[in-house]
């Protein structure tokens, strides 16, 4: 409010003070106050960053859970990530993902998961997202991402068939670098 005050005062010193003046008089203005220090930031989309999977803290029914995994994730625009995940599965054997999305509920191209060819996003608040992966255009998992409030921590809980058929529950937990 007081920052506020100052900008209106100063635009009206800008365009009263040279008419009370004289012809020959010139006035120099104050300059502008400094934006307030303590002014927040726009905030930044918490799930972008660099987020390493916790295995011990991570579920994976069914089996093996991978060894490691790391997720690089970009912010694509301003409703939409770039996503790609590097790491080594269960069996020793390297792995990779990648998929480009937008919060629209539209289907993109998710490429190199095995039980998944299609994933489509919402943005339910700014730190959770629901995500439907699809196998040859059938929905088979669903997924709830949360990042904690303090940024920390995003959980990914899916539910449904892998391309195998067979129910999956997988909670992995993942932490930011």
């Amino acid at each position: 409010m007081l920052r506020s005050t100052l900008y209106l005062c100063l635009i009206a010193s800008l365009l009263l003070l040279p008419a009370c003046g004289g012809a020959s008089e010139t006035k120099t203005p104050e300059p502008a106050a400094t934006p307030d220090a303590a002014a927040p930031a726009p905030t930044a989309n918490p799930h972008v960053g660099t987020w390493t999977l916790n295995v011990a803290k991570s579920s994976y029914s069914p089996g093996p859970a991978p060894k490691s995994q790391t997720l690089k994730i970009d912010a694509w625009g301003e409703d939409g990530l770039t996503y790609v995940a590097d790491g080594v599965g269960g069996d020793d054997k390297p792995t990779h993902s990648e998929f480009q999305a937008k919060f629209d509920g539209k289907d993109y191209e998710f490429k190199g998961n095995p039980d998944g060819d299609m994933l489509s996003y919402k943005q339910i608040d700014p730190n959770t997202l629901e995500a439907t992966v699809k196998l040859k255009g059938a929905p088979v998992i669903t997924a709830n991402i949360v990042v904690s409030a303090d940024g920390k921590t995003r959980t990914v809980t899916q539910t449904g068939k892998n391309a195998a058929g067979k129910d999956l529950k997988i909670t992995s937990v993942y932490e930011k670098q």
